[in-house]
């Protein structure tokens, strides 16, 4: 079992689950004790917890990252560190990733789709770069969808961590690799371009359903990143409007001084083009291409490293128009007085320029035997064995996929008519091709028969997040409710038709979602007339708690008997409820007089009152709706009444009155968010 989870960090983080593992953390779903509310806490991995520098730079990076709000960008709510444990406290989403969607919607999405999400993505962007925050690794993977169709980039400022602790291109490093910049390719220095070309990759890949480069290997993607041009979103996708492919192709050029200056730049084209999808931007090549003093694009053939030196991509695409063609320039006569100087100086400045060119061939040299020559294992290939027809359990149990290493991973599910379901209908690569030692992962679509679909296991999902699976399969859904002390509270118990089982398109399914733990209901009785002993008893037998118990005056019952219950009679209310009396002290008379009271009874209420005090409370508020309503009661007194409140102030000031220790709780929409012991004397 994990060790952290049922684990209360600060004491008020509980971890309930583990949610996902990355690069450098590990992220848990835990439920924040103070505000009543699920969070997602990042912790960083145990090896990468050791190196201090690392540790340090997360803390400070973490602490930039939270000062960024805005609707598309994942909050960071909290950053803890300590000797023993460093984590951070961000905004738990209940979807999922952009690349898990644009898979369900079968790899690609509609221009006018693509155009609602790289919006919302190049907003977040513009928002970090004005604070000085670039995030380094721009990819689906880092993208989450809500049900709403919104979306949030998340992992601000954490790339940049990873980026700064490798040095060099290894497997781990590259693991982004087919989103990558050139200038991050090359190690070079980058700025808030990079972002923009990683988002016009995931535009590229949003309207074209596959990535603009593919290798063999991660060193090879890199090397096309830095020589290549892909092909153009139109040959492969004619009916993307041209506008939308100058903005991707624009997004992606090869040189940075070519790109969007800034994200608001690529944003003013993007609104331009939903206003009137038929603008023409009129980008040129050469606001695409490599600059003259960049390498000439290349293709890499096969896609292996020692291909790099090819013929030019789609040159015939974006070569300038050969009408116009320039007349070489006169040669000048050098003047008397520089002949001096041009024999002299000449000479030294091709001299320079010879030093200048080895010593940039040894930089290349370098660079290819560090990042391709010496990460080659070797030319060994295999043959990708025929999985059609076997099971997944089959396929990966076969002796040739065991004695050559390969890896079988599930793709989508697909209708066949000749494949039965549940058997493999179709793999990449495809049958008896062969494959280098890189590259053995097959991954196998498999049939759902004739028609249908087959229905998902969503047992312990969070109901929003199974809600949007089943409705993205074309699913009607209808939910029920029932207590569960086994089921977290608003996470599914069961569901019909059961997993696996066929279902089709516009379907009625049902989902049981947990109510938690059935509270016991406690139904007030008459306390008044008791005394305040009897009372006490009565509420103490009942499951309740007692809070403020006050002498006033009344005609009505004799003094030391309850006159007064703050929760009416027959009222059913959960055990544990705070209840409020108030106690007789016997007719109000107008002087003072000898009290007559049983031993049992209140005092009458002292002359000489405290003066009361005022304190300012600070009430955090959530940010998953627009506006709460906001009580608070002090002494189980209620003395700020229900009032609506802007969530996006992030915190509510209240003042509030009392003498001496005062019980504060705070209610946010009517539900218990805090509750704490207060001195107004202090």
């Amino acid at each position: 079992m994990d060790q952290y989870i049922g684990k209360l960090l600060d004491n008020r983080y509980e971890i309930l689950e583990r949610i996902g593992i990355g690069g450098m953390a590990v992220v848990y779903k835990a439920k924040c004790h103070w505000l009543n509310r699920f969070v997602a806490v990042k912790i960083l991995k145990e090896d990468l917890a050791q190196d201090e520098e690392f540790r340090r730079r997360f803390h400070e990076e973490s602490q930039a990252v939270a000062m960024l709000s805005h609707p598309n960008i994942v909050s960071v709510y909290d950053v803890s560190r300590s000797p023993e444990l460093d984590y951070i406290v961000m905004e738990l989403i209940e979807g999922i990733t952009l690349k898990q969607y644009m898979q369900k919607r079968g790899g690609k999405l509609s221009w006018k789709e693509s155009l609602h999400f790289i919006t919302q993505i190049m907003k977040a962007l513009s928002h970090a770069h004005s604070r000085g925050i670039i995030h380094r690794d721009i990819k689906p993977h880092n993208i989450m969808v809500l049900r709403d169709g919104s979306v949030k980039v998340a992992d601000f400022g954490i790339a940049r961590l990873v980026s700064a602790s490798q040095n060099t291109m290894t497997q781990e490093a590259l693991g982004s690799v087919h989103y990558i910049s050139p200038e991050q390719a090359r190690g070079s220095r980058i700025d808030a371009r990079s972002d923009i070309y990683s988002a016009g990759v995931v535009l590229y890949e949003m309207l074209t359903g596959r990535l603009p480069y593919e290798g063999d290997s991660p060193v090879a993607v890199a090397i096309q990143h830095i020589n290549s041009i892909p092909l153009s979103p139109r040959e492969l996708e004619p009916s993307i409007p041209e506008a939308m492919e100058e903005i991707t192709m624009k997004a992606m050029a090869s040189d940075m001084d070519k790109r969007y200056l800034s994200a608001d730049a690529m944003l003013a084209d993007l609104e331009e083009f939903r206003k009137n999808p038929n603008i023409s931007f009129e980008y040129t090549p050469a606001d695409l291409l490599v600059g003259e003093g960049d390498e000439p694009t290349q293709v890499l053939g096969a896609n292996t490293p020692q291909m790099v030196a090819g013929r030019p991509v789609h040159t015939e695409r974006y070569e300038e128009p050969k009408a116009k063609k320039e007349r070489p320039a006169p040669v000048r006569e050098p003047a008397e007085d520089e002949d001096d100087y041009d024999s002299d100086g000449g000479g030294k400045r091709a001299l320079v320029i010879v030093i200048a060119l080895l010593l940039c061939a040894a930089g290349i040299g370098a660079f290819l035997w560090v990042t391709v020559f010496s990460g080659m294992t070797g030319n060994k290939t295999y043959t990708v064995p025929n999985l059609e027809g076997y099971t997944l359990e089959e396929a990966r149990e076969l002796p040739e996929i065991k004695e050559n290493g390969f890896t079988v991973v599930e793709g989508k599910q697909v209708v066949s008519e000749t494949v039965k379901a549940g058997q493999i209908a179709s793999q990449t690569p495809a049958a008896e091709s062969a494959v280098k030692e890189g590259n053995r992962e097959i991954s196998v679509d498999i049939s759902i028969g004739n028609g249908g679909l087959s229905m998902p296991d969503v047992y312990n999902q969070d109901q929003r997040v199974a809600t949007a699976t089943l409705n993205g399969m074309g699913l009607q859904v209808n939910v029920e409710q029932s207590n569960s002390s086994e089921i977290t509270k608003g996470n599914v118990m069961s569901q019909s038709p059961a997993k696996g089982e066929r279902v089709k398109e516009g379907q009625d399914v049902t989902i049981v979602v947990s109510l938690g733990v059935d509270v016991d209901q406690v139904t007030l009785i008459p306390l008044t007339g008791m005394t305040l002993e009897k009372a006490t008893q009565a509420v103490t037998d009942l499951g309740l708690k007692l809070g403020k118990v006050d002498p006033v005056p009344s005609a009505e019952f004799e003094a030391g008997q309850v006159c007064y219950q703050s929760i009416p009679v027959g009222t059913s209310v959960p055990a544990d409820t705070v209840i409020n009396l108030q106690v007789s002290t016997g007719p109000d008379t107008g002087a003072p007089t000898e009290s007559e009271t049983p031993a049992e009874s209140v005092s009458p209420e002292p002359t000489a009152q405290p003066t009361a005090k005022r304190k300012d409370v600070v009430v955090p508020l959530p940010d998953d709706r627009e506006t709460v309503y906001v009580r608070i009661t002090v002494g189980g007194v209620e003395q700020i009444p229900s009032q609506p409140v802007d969530t996006r102030i992030r915190q509510a000031r209240f003042t509030l009155e009392g003498t001496g220790t005062q019980q504060i709780v705070v209610y946010i929409d009517e539900v218990q968010t805090q509750s704490y012991a207060l001195n107004f004397d202090e």
